[in-house]
């Protein structure tokens, strides 16, 4: 049987499947994700609730890549892009300035800091501004 002429697909088809294999969620343990992704900006504070869990959590997504964090997180409520080699993926655990209830303090947030090749290098659990 000659295979030649269906290399190009087999190729194809070796290519999909690594593309795709390499993007899923991610394991968040104890984390509420139906309530982390209704709580955009932290506006309901339901994602202060598992303060803990993404503490315990946090090293476990060191090096996956941006469409792993969005497909588990989903998307960032702000993207900051520092220089052409990082940015920071931002999600709120308390209410930011984009909620209604306005705050005097800086929120608690979660940064996600992904490198040139959009790999997560940080994350951080801070009130502080990358």
């Amino acid at each position: 049987m000659n295979l030649k002429p269906l290399l190009p697909y087999i190729y194809l088809a070796v290519l999909v499947i690594s593309a795709t294999s390499c993007s899923g969620k991610l394991e968040t343990g104890n984390i509420n994700m139906e309530n982390w992704k209704k709580d955009r900006n932290g506006c309901l504070g339901l994602r202060l609730q598992d303060l803990e869990e993404i503490k315990q959590l946090k090293n476990t997504f060191l090096a996956k890549n941006n469409q792993e964090i969005i497909l588990t997180f989903g998307r960032p409520d702000r993207v900051e892009l520092v220089d052409k080699s990082q940015s920071f993926f931002i999600y709120f655990l308390e209410p930011s300035d984009r909620c209604e209830q306005q705050t005097e303090k800086e929120p608690l947030k979660v940064l996600f800091r992904l490198n040139a090749i959009n790999k997560v290098s940080e994350v951080t659990v801070t009130t502080l501004n990358p």
